[in-house]
């Protein structure tokens, strides 16, 4: 059998990852008047937001075999297509949305390897750098009423503000005004500071402002409110199924709403070395010396950004209380999942899909002012079109 974990394999070359012929998995469609497409899906953060907004998620596209299969497992009534987004013609995915009389919505998490800071090897001329052109495609044949692509930050400055530019003007040229703005998901209530990118193209008939933002420093969620109180401890490589106490707080009550028992709560296998390690490092400092950014977390902070890590991510954070990794509820909680969203593949699969996704209160927040946008309601918020200098 081969060895799925090959180190001298690339990313794209991994069992996990669908590069034969698309899998596509048509669901019945009503008639929906605010219709979303998940393009560069992952395991469904734009998708999680845009439904609870009042939107429904009718077809969602990724390469990545257990975020599919989790897209599957919690939004039942989506259309999925598993493959390389090249090798998808958007012509032929036009049976599997409702487009007559209503609002559609493009969303894009497109692959930021080659921009990202926590990329060790990032490069400007990576190829997943320009898959943003293969979803223009489907604007070009979509038409919807509003688009969404969301990257890392250090896409602003990339190439000398090469894509920044290229993608906003080949949205406008499609018929949108394109907004602007670097979004941390700690202002919108997510226990995470998660600064990206957002491009949000709207028709030239409506006026867009981002969302205002609603948590501020003094009144961050934090680790402690998101993941300590409610759910049970682990020991090494130990999973339970049920909460030790009712919801703790509000952050707690809004996670749990429609779970009745706890999912993807497992322990990391740690050796023994590395639980010594982590019980004796101080909560917001770093575990490794060679790894700064691998802290024990601190429960009065909101988390650093959480990230994929690669196809064989190892832990990234320690538990604030307890000598171990993260399950991956504690990670999904900490990403804005609800409780009751089940992520398939295993821990490790994981933590790939957790650390790719796009928060959902940020999607929730995104989608609710698109919404209010299409009712032509007066909209609160900001302009965006941020600066240089606020990047980093």
């Amino acid at each position: 059998m081969e060895n799925v974990w090959d180190i001298n394999k690339k990313v794209e070359e991994n069992l996990y990852f669908n590069f034969d012929s698309p899998i596509v998995e048509n669901k019945k469609r009503k008639n929906n008047p605010l219709v979303h497409i998940d393009l560069f899906s992952g395991c469904g953060g734009f998708s999680c937001g845009f439904e609870q907004s009042g939107f429904v998620t009718e077809l969602a596209i990724d390469i990545h075999k257990p975020s599919i299969e989790t897209i599957k497992r919690n939004h039942k009534n989506t259309s999925t297509i598993c493959g390389d987004i090249r090798k998808i013609k958007p012509k032929d995915c036009k049976k599997l949305v409702t487009t007559k009389n209503s609002n559609i919505v493009i969303t894009g998490g497109v692959p930021c390897q080659g921009f990202s800071r926590s990329n060790r090897k990032q490069h400007d001329d990576d190829e997943r750098n320009f898959y943003f052109r293969e979803l223009l495609k489907f604007v070009e044949e979509f038409n919807p009423s509003a688009v969404i692509v969301e990257n890392v930050s250090g896409i602003a400055k990339a190439k000398e503000g090469y894509f920044l530019k290229t993608i906003s003007d080949e949205i406008a040229k499609l018929g949108y005004k394109v907004h602007t703005s670097l979004i941390n998901s700690s202002e919108y209530g997510v226990p995470q500071i998660r600064k990206r990118f957002f491009f949000v193209g709207v028709k030239k008939k409506y006026e867009w402002l981002f969302p205002p933002k609603t948590n501020f420093i003094k009144d961050f969620v934090t680790v402690g409110d998101a993941i300590l109180g409610d759910l049970p401890s682990l020991g090494n490589n130990q999973s339970k199924r049920s909460y030790k106490a009712e919801p703790k707080n509000k952050f707690q009550l809004m996670i749990r709403k429609g779970s009745k028992e706890l999912t993807n709560h497992l322990s990391p296998n740690h050796p023994q070395s590395t639980i010594e390690m982590i019980k004796n490092t101080k909560p917001g400092d770093a575990m490794y010396k060679k790894f700064k950014q691998r802290i024990r977390l601190n429960k009065n902070m909101p988390s650093p950004t959480q990230v994929c890590g690669g196809i064989r991510p190892q832990f990234q954070f320690g538990h604030p209380t307890q000598s171990r990794g993260l399950s991956i509820r504690e990670r999904a909680r900490i990403q804005t999942f609800p409780d009751s969203y089940e992520f398939m593949g295993g821990i490790t699969q994981g933590r790939v899909q957790t650390g790719n996704a796009v928060p959902v209160l940020v999607a929730k927040a995104l989608s609710g002012q698109l919404k209010r946008m299409f009712q032509n309601k007066k909209l609160r918020g900001y302009k965006g079109d941020i600066m240089q200098n606020d990047l980093f």
